[in-house]
């Protein structure tokens, strides 16, 4: 998350409510928690992400430093709370805005690396780390696999879009439309990915246990 570039903010902030929604939904859905619950889950998986790389930057959590980061977060949660019982038997929106979050988080997350004097490569790394950071907190604590683990498209959608975000701005491309072009790309590729369940590339021949295998000896 950052709040340098007025740009980044606004995707920052759009991508805070989108997973904040995302989160809250899931709560309704898998884990039919109260209105706390609901909330506190919207919040982790909007803010998971950002305050797992700023602590790995060493930096202060923006989360902590600018109000507008707890209320979208919380707005969003709330939100989804009161609306969620028309939405919470699809998958669509659900899905949606966790595409939305991730590739909005990637982005930004490049970008402030980037801003910190990183390298290309940890700004990727970084960039993506913020992507699928919140999403999995939120898959951990509604006891699921995380979705960074599975075989779908999840990790790779967010690498290419920290990747291209880092590449434009070597080259000196700036501005709006480069991040929002950035976003797009990796929220395309991520939604192609759940259209036609596309997976990772997975080993040749799957390891599959034996009836009989007790495990290692």
């Amino acid at each position: 998350m950052t709040t340098g570039i007025p740009a980044l903010l606004a995707l920052d902030l759009l991508g805070t409510f989108a997973f904040a929604l995302n989160g809250a939904l899931t709560a309704l859905r898998v884990a039919r928690l109260d209105i706390v619950g609901v909330v506190t889950l919207g919040m982790i998986t909007a803010l998971g992400g950002g305050i797992i790389r700023d602590v790995l930057l060493d930096v202060p959590p923006v989360t902590f430093n600018d109000w507008r980061y707890l209320a979208v977060a919380a707005g969003g949660g709330l939100i989804a709370f009161v609306f969620g019982r028309y939405l919470d038997r699809l998958n669509t929106p659900i899905t949606v805005l966790d595409a939305a979050g991730l590739s909005l988080f990637a982005v930004t997350g490049a970008g402030r690396a980037l801003e910190l004097g990183l390298g290309p490569v940890q700004a990727v790394l970084l960039g993506a780390l913020t992507g699928v950071g919140g999403g999995t907190l939120r898959d951990v604590m509604v006891r699921q696999v995380p979705s960074v683990l599975s075989s779908g498209l999840y990790a790779i959608p967010a690498l290419i879009g920290a990747t291209a975000t880092v590449v434009l701005t070597l080259l000196d491309v700036h501005g709006p439309a480069t991040a929002v072009g950035a976003a797009v790309l990796c929220f395309g590729i991520r939604m192609v990915g759940v259209h036609y369940d596309l997976d990772a590339p997975m080993p040749p021949r799957a390891f599959d246990p034996r009836p009989d295998d007790d495990g290692p000896r």
